[in-house]
């Protein structure tokens, strides 16, 4: 795992033969495709497995309480003695958020990665306690790092939205693999870090065998502008500002921090910032030297109030709406120290991420009620995008000139698109192919193809960061939130006898019937069940033993009697809960669904309770 200076004798693409038996490369991606967010790419060759980044995505509307969203890595576990390291191209979220939490799952032998990631990641495996489960290497523009017999990987630098951003070359037995990893060509670099483009064209002159490359704005006609056009528009608004100002962006959009920074310095306003991510964010960049200011241009929060209000900039996270969020809570009158004033300027340099956008337009309307002046929207030229348009991709395609094409990073209309501008540029149709996450691309010298399937999907992570939510468990919370709770208590005797008239109380559910008529339907259904099916669930013994009572079925039978009711008079599915007393002796006995084979029930009994969940 030595890092070197020097890659010669670059493998050149081979001529297609009849029978293609050579060894296979395995490319597995388990996150990113016909999405976006949550990049996660597995490379595989014989006994060696090496992936590129471990991103996590957002939860959508109907995956109540879960805070982040990870790909399913099954295949994975299942596979960890094959794993030799990581690549990670740069520090976003969506390529380094799932990290850690992998890491609690299985080892990974070394990470490589640019500075700043690496940076971000150290404190992400430290806070989860997993530090001890990698070891973490930096690398430089043309680093190149052998990770096991068969992966030779260089670092080719690269633009995009966050500072130490690459692709990268993979040098595998089958030929040379570039993924590109997120990226945008521009010319005038906030950083002064200019696209390699050298590098690629020398690949691309001894020969790339396979590309694979970013397609989020495939369907964007044009050049992606260059992050330093924001600066003008961000300047200008800044300067009429007659109160304070507000700015929301990505925290880890460093280039746009800096210069919203660099625009405050320049006007004389203090910047208080708000939100962990941010701080950590400019901690690390000015350690790193990707940010430049003086120390004096940062203020304390609690500060603010002491300076006139045109002195002050207030840079924060919330641009997504998300509901912990800084701007968020401050939109909503519950941040403890900021609340907004008349003349308050707001700034979102940000646009919303697909599935956002009704959360984004709430927070801006609440801001907007307050009295403040919210400058948001494409027309005001204060946001561009990290990632390349068709004319970045004719470029990459035209430096690397593969032989074979993948599209990634995107959803399904933008890799149908890549894939037609790749074939604009010369390559064959039957030479890309179109996957989706799980999909097992097979790579040869002469030929691709799409050779089976692995497990994939998602495996989303509570609010409370403890664990994963399974299927189950997200699905009843989203039967809760669309149709309700329906509890019913019943105590059942051993001759199959209601001891009480049944408890049902409803929370969230939406009925016509009047509530108490609808608890004495529930009970009439209770009682006609155990008349009809007391018989089958009940045996009688000769020995004197008494009555053997399936209790386990019991339960059974009332829930699926309340459920018909349910379908029947209320025409939707509440999630219902029914809790059973029974007159038993034995532990072994209960009503719980763990019991297989319910004991004689017989002589005093002291009562117990057993609770199963049914839809």
């Amino acid at each position: 795992m030595k890092i070197t200076k020097k890659l010669d004798n670059l493998p050149k693409n081979r001529e297609q033969t009849p029978e293609d038996n050579s060894p296979k490369l395995k490319i597995i991606p388990l996150g990113g495709l016909h999405e976006i967010g949550k990049n996660t790419c597995v490379f595989e060759y014989e006994d060696e497995i090496i992936i590129l980044d471990a991103g996590l995505a957002f939860p959508t509307d109907g995956m109540h309480g879960v805070n982040i969203v990870l790909p399913d890595v099954t295949y994975l576990r299942d596979n960890r003695d094959k794993i030799k390291g990581m690549i990670v191209t740069h520090g976003h979220e969506d390529h380094i958020g799932g990290i850690a939490f992998h890491l609690k799952q299985f080892d990974i032998p070394v990470i490589y990665g640019p500075r700043l990631a690496m940076a971000l990641l150290h404190g992400k495996l430290e806070e989860a306690g997993v530090s001890d489960r990698t070891e973490l290497r930096t690398v430089r523009p043309r680093d190149i790092v052998r990770i096991g017999k068969n992966f030779l990987v260089e670092y080719i630098r690269n633009t995009h939205s966050i500072a130490d951003s690459f692709t990268v070359a993979i040098n595998t037995p089958v030929g040379v693999v570039i993924h590109t990893g997120d990226f945008k060509v521009d010319h005038t670099p906030v950083d002064g870090e200019f696209f390699d483009f050298q590098r690629l064209a020398e690949y691309g002159e001894k020969g790339v065998h396979c590309l694979l490359s970013d397609s989020t704005n495939a369907e964007v006609p044009g050049f992606t502008p260059s992050e330093a056009s924001v600066y003008p528009n961000l300047e200008r608004i800044m300067a009429t500002a007659s109160g304070r100002v507000l700015v929301t962006t990505f925290a880890s959009s460093v280039h746009r921090v800096n210069i919203i920074l660099s625009i405050a310095q320049k006007l004389g306003r203090s910047v208080a910032v708000v939100g962990r991510s941010m701080l950590n964010v400019i901690a690390h960049s000015r350690n790193l030297g990707y940010i430049k200011c003086p120390d004096n241009l940062f203020i304390p929060l609690n500060a603010i109030r002491s300076l006139p209000d045109e002195k002050v900039l207030i840079l924060t996270t919330g641009s997504q709406g998300e509901p912990l969020a800084a701007m968020t809570r401050i939109a909503n009158g519950a941040h403890r120290q900021i609340s907004i004033k008349q003349g308050d300027t707001i700034i979102f340099s940000a646009n919303p991420i697909p599935g956002n956008t009704i959360a984004v337009v709430n927070t801006i309307d609440k801001l907007m009620m307050q009295g403040a002046n919210v400058v948001y929207g494409r027309h005001h030229g204060i946001h561009v995008s990290g990632h390349g348009c068709q004319e970045d991709h004719k470029l990459m395609l035209a430096l690397t000139r593969p032989k074979f094409f993948v599209p990634v990073h995107g959803e399904h209309r933008m890799l149908v698109q890549h894939s037609k501008t790749a074939q604009s540029m010369g390559i064959p149709r039957e030479n890309m192919v179109i996957i989706n996450n799980g999909d097992v691309v097979e790579l040869t010298e002469n030929s691709i193809r799409v050779g089976g399937k692995v497990p994939s999907g998602i495996e989303p992570v509570d609010s409370s960061r403890t664990g994963f939510v399974r299927d189950d468990v997200l699905k009843e919370r989203q039967q809760l939130a669309e149709d309700g709770l329906i509890t019913v208590a019943v105590a059942v005797s051993d001759e199959g006898k209601l001891l009480a008239i049944p408890e049902t109380h409803l929370k969230g559910v939406v009925m016509t019937a009047d509530q108490a008529t609808f608890k004495q339907q529930i009970v009439k259904v209770i009682e006609a069940t155990l008349s009809d099916r007391w018989s089958e669930l009940s045996r009688s013994f000769g020995n004197g033993e008494g009555n053997q009572i399936d209790w386990v079925g019991v339960r059974t039978e009332i829930e699926r009697a309340i459920a018909r009711l349910l379908r029947r008079e209320l025409q939707s599915n509440p999630l219902l809960v029914v809790l059973m007393q029974t007159p038993e002796e034995s532990p072994d006995s209960t009503a719980s669904s763990t019991t297989e084979t319910p004991q004689p029930a017989t002589g005093r009994r002291r009562p117990r309770t057993a609770a199963r969940v049914a839809s």
